[in-house]
């Protein structure tokens, strides 16, 4: 009730300063499909699922113009399970992102939760989108909170001739030490005409100071009208950089890092996906294929995914996605989907996005 409560207050309040100011939007996402999981331990798994495409989100954003050039803008957006009517992220009120910062001609600086290069990279090479059951998330590593970063300060360039660059430290905020739960990120991307290309570092520490895990990542799109070309290729290292992403960690056992045992850490790994979307008028199909090499205990898995969408308007489509994992050795990845980590080999995805 007291959540309730307060996102009221919040909605409230940012209502009154849109009448004000005529530069607030509220926007979201509902998302609502049905999964089938096979090949889990305790068997085969049906059920809804809030945002197996693309989280279901209520976001409030704007800006303020401040003459010569500059404006101040911020963003808060929260996660809402629809198949329940909470919150994602942990039961945060507003988890998904929460920022506030200044932009001019000079590059944009915005400081608070916000999404790290290395996601944003990977998320554009993916045809998936990380969602679904072809997410390459399954797969790809983003360990140490590399989706998100609390307590981060962002800059990133204006567009400089096709070149552009994000560069974002995210303090660990652990008394005594800079160092523990410290996280450092950047990127530096390429885009002209139909091919765009991206190069990714992610830096974190965990919390008492004795692993790093590194991953640095290159994606690359190319756009022929007829279909769209993906790629991406990593390499992590660290004891903790080939585990999941900090949104699929709901495995309850961990590992002395306080990250999930499953599947087994790997200190060295690399990564390789290609991918391909074909719009066909309302219809727009996706494939990918992703290796993933553990150059050190061997235990690779490769995942094949198809997946399909329809446009019903430019605001609402379906959806329909199928992937399977096969895991070679003692590695035990799932397939998951954008909001949820998966419990078997194999997943069926289902559903609708309405977008707003």
């Amino acid at each position: 009730m007291k959540k309730s409560i307060a996102a009221l207050a919040v909605a409230g309040t940012l209502c009154g300063w849109a009448q004000a100011q005529s530069a607030v939007n509220i926007y979201g996402i509902v998302d609502m499909g049905y999964v089938n999981e096979r090949g889990g331990a305790a068997g085969s798994n049906s059920k809804l699922t809030s945002g197996a495409q693309s989280g279901t989100r209520l976001g409030f954003k704007g800006t303020e113009d401040l003459g010569d050039g500059m404006k101040a803008l911020f963003v808060l957006e929260t996660s809402v399970k629809t198949d329940e009517g909470g919150f994602n992220q942990n039961g945060t009120a507003f988890g998904r992102q929460t920022f506030v910062g200044l932009q001019s001609d000079g590059g944009t600086l915005t400081l608070g939760r916000q999404y790290t290069p290395y996601f944003l990279t990977i998320n554009a090479a993916d045809p998936f989108a990380s969602g679904t059951a072809g997410t390459a998330l399954n797969l790809f590593p983003n360990a140490g909170n590399a989706n998100r970063m609390n307590n981060s300060v962002k800059y990133a360039t204006p567009n400089i001739d096709g070149f552009s660059g994000e560069i974002a430290y995210g303090f660990g905020e652990v008394q005594g030490s800079s160092e523990k739960n410290r996280q450092i990120g950047g990127s530096l991307g390429y885009a002209a005409n139909a091919f765009s290309i991206k190069l990714a570092h992610h830096n974190v520490r965990n919390a008492t100071d004795t692993d790093t895990a590194k991953n640095t990542l290159l994606g690359a799109t190319w756009d022929l009208e007829v279909a769209k070309i993906f790629a991406a290729i990593s390499d992590n290292r660290g004891i903790a950089s080939s585990l999941y992403p900090s949104t699929l960690t709901l495995t309850p056992n961990l590992n002395p890092y306080g990250l999930p045992t499953n599947p087994v850490a790997s200190s060295k790994t690399r990564d390789f996906l290609i991918g391909l979307s074909v719009p066909i008028e309302k219809h727009t199909f996706l494939f990918s294929y992703i290796n993933k090499d553990d150059r050190v205990a061997n235990n690779d898995a490769n995942q094949v995914a198809i997946g399909y969408t329809y446009a019903l308007s430019k605001q609402t489509n379906l959806y329909a996605a199928y992937a399977r994992i096969n895991n070679k050795n003692q590695a035990s990845y799932t397939v998951g989907n954008n909001s949820e980590p998966g419990s078997g080999n194999k997943a069926l995805n289902l559903g609708v996005r309405v977008l707003f």
